[in-house]
């Protein structure tokens, strides 16, 4: 009859449990008995529509390697006694000491109390429930197993909870974070993708598109930014970009202010403190949303048009930065004979030569921003020297070299880091990697890297292009020049960039001619 028991699966069945969902229970126990009279009186068991799914384990040391390859096991019926007098104790500590293990429920069952009194038990070992199998009915097993499997769901929601909130934690820094437009679908994709397990495309339109003010006055939603097939709608409205099932869906969102869920994607309406309407669409998300997942995409819905909002103003903030460097730095150069395009040049320059030199984004930016600054100081230099058709004489040459000082007096003290960077570069954009340059003579790396990035760039846009004391020079002329001070005017590690970034380089000049 037992045999009967042990062969009586029907495959049937198993399909059934399969699609119906399991609870994994892990059976340890020496006796093989138990395992068949365990799952004979819980094979109708069933638990928020998911059946039992019985793994079986006749010794502690194979119950240790079964919890290492099952860590979603909900329960652990387990033996005291095995192979050794206190095995299974030994496998309920492991569970919770090695393989860290918190969340699995350990009911201990043993023929023999008097080899492990509850007690004692209790106390050293963290189990969830002590039982004799004298004592365990059929009933009380459907009971014991019924109570641990509620713990364990409750375990489980409270840990699924928590990982989300760290998600929704790290996706708002991470969005927050971004400063660029470009930059913030990519976030948002990425963190939808570590929210949901998978997402295929997403797409975000707003009222809040400046390039766009007829569209904005009106209130239309605008395609910001998206990636799949919306990657070429940038620009475009929203009614023109979607499919009429799609803009049904997101037309409801809207008037609900709500999130509506269609089958494999979403349109989630982002609140906003500036009675901006956004709207966030993200395509190929699980069909079955657990209630924990829909919970994060209404916290993550909410704080993305925050931070898009943010990002807007973070661009805002640094074009009209950087607008106004260019027209301080443009302002300076038409004292001398140095076009205004020469400070957009050296910027862009300096932006290649940064990245290709390893620098990271902040400081590759950074120097970008600052560069144009690296000749305020000539804003103190009179017009006779400044804009002399020929060699400067030695007099001449030192109040010319006096630019530097002056320019680093003018932007020094700045609690500002794009003014502060300036500051250093206007002052070390003369030194020279051997000390044969002025104002200090520094050398090496003692010369700032920034410094060391703008001379290089500062000299090439002008060799190339014409001076009142100078025509504009080839460009095989000019990298043989450069080469020729690798090591002396010139950081080697910088020439070598040079003359990888030539292409990228050549193209800036192209794109902003004198």
């Amino acid at each position: 009859m037992m045999g009967d028991f042990l062969f009586s699966d029907e495959p049937e069945e198993a399909i059934n449990e399969i699609e119906l969902g399991t609870w994994k229970v892990l059976i340890v126990d020496d006796e093989p008995e138990v395992h068949a009279v365990t799952k004979l009186a819980l094979s109708d068991f069933e638990f928020q529509n998911k059946r039992l799914e019985f793994i079986s384990a006749y010794s502690g040391a194979e119950a240790k390697e079964l919890v290492k390859e099952h860590p979603d096991a909900a329960i652990v019926l387990l033996d005291v006694v095995m192979e050794t007098d206190d095995a299974g104790l030994q496998v309920a500590k492991f569970i919770r000491e090695e393989a860290k293990n918190n969340h699995i429920r350990i009911i201990l069952r043993t023929g023999q109390p008097g080899q492990a009194p509850e007690r004692q038990v209790i106390i050293n070992y963290d189990i969830n429930d002590y039982k004799s199998k004298t004592e365990l009915t059929a009933q009380k097993l459907f009971t014991v197993i019924m109570s641990s499997l509620r713990s364990y769901r409750d375990i489980i929601s409270i840990e699924q909870s928590r990982e989300g909130l760290e998600k929704i934690i790290i996706a708002s820094r991470d969005i927050f974070s971004a400063h660029s437009i470009e930059h913030f679908i990519e976030g948002v994709m990425q963190q939808l993708t570590s929210l949901l397990g998978i997402a295929d495309q997403a797409m975000y339109a707003t009222t809040l598109v400046a390039q766009n003010p007829e569209a904005q006055n009106n209130k239309k939603l605008i395609v910001c930014s998206g990636t799949g097939d919306f990657e070429k709608s940038e620009g475009k409205e929203l009614d023109e970009v979607l499919q009429a099932e799609q803009l049904s869906a997101c037309h409801q969102a809207l008037n609900e202010k709500s999130i509506i869920y269609k089958d494999n994607y979403l349109f989630a309406y982002c609140s906003s403190e500036y009675n901006h309407n956004s709207m966030l669409f993200i395509s190929g998300i699980p069909k079955d949303l657990t209630d924990t997942q829909r919970h994060l995409i209404k916290i993550f819905s909410q704080n993305v048009q925050l931070a898009f909002e943010n990002v807007q103003l973070q661009s805002e903030i640094e074009a009209t930065q950087q607008e106004l460097v260019y027209r301080l730095s443009e302002a300076v150069e038409q004292r001398s004979t140095e076009t205004g395009n020469h400070v957009k040049r050296v910027a862009h320059i300096c932006h290649i030569l940064a990245q290709g030199y390893g620098l990271s984004k902040h400081d590759a930016d950074l120097v970008r921003l600052a560069s144009p600054l690296h000749d305020l100081g000539k804003v103190g230099i009179p017009d006779a020297v400044l804009n002399k058709p020929a060699k400067l004489d030695a007099q001449e040459w030192e109040v010319m070299k006096t630019h530097t000082d002056k320019g680093y007096t003018i932007l020094k003290d700045s609690p500002h880091e794009i003014v502060s960077a300036g500051a250093i570069i206007a002052k070390e954009h003369h030194e020279k990697w051997d000390g044969s340059g002025y104002p200090q003579g520094l050398s090496g790396n003692a010369i700032n890297v920034f410094g060391r990035i703008v001379a290089l760039a500062d000299v090439y846009d002008a060799l190339r292009h014409k001076r009142c004391y100078k025509e504009p020079w080839t460009l095989q002329n000019v990298v043989d020049e450069i080469n020729a001070q690798k090591g002396t005017h010139f950081e080697p590690k910088l020439v070598e960039v040079f003359n990888e970034k030539l292409d990228e380089l050549e193209a800036v000049l192209n794109r902003f001619p004198d």
